[in-house]
């Protein structure tokens, strides 16, 4: 009689927002992180083998993706002519120049010596 009836409460959730943020955060942080340490690193290392390869001109010293050394005979659109060794000559693809070991100095614009 002198009882009452006691009902069960529901207990008071967290903010769905603040739910849904604290998820996504993890995967945006690896996101972050994978981009500064293997995203962007791979895109400018790229684009500085691109720019390498566009400055290739006759009597550089480079080293092709097979491990050739060798100087640059001639430059065409989309190939090199490199001299292995003497009266060697190989045709080599542009993009596979992975490095350049010297590089000759410009030419002068004047070839004319002033005395």
């Amino acid at each position: 009689m002198f009882i009452s009836s006691a009902y069960a409460q529901t207990a008071a959730g967290p903010d769905p927002t603040t739910g849904l943020i604290m998820q996504i955060a993890p995967l945006i942080l690896i996101f972050v992180v994978f981009y500064f340490l293997l995203i962007r690193p791979q895109q400018q290392a790229r684009k500085r083998h691109l720019e390498m390869v566009a400055a290739l001109k006759k009597n550089d010293i480079v080293v092709t993706s097979g491990g050739f050394i060798g100087k640059v005979k001639s430059v065409a659109d989309d190939e090199v002519r490199v001299e292995l060794a003497p009266n060697v000559d190989v045709r080599v693809l542009r993009h596979a120049i992975s490095e350049v070991r010297s590089k000759t100095e410009p030419a002068p614009a004047n070839d004319s010596k002033a005395d």
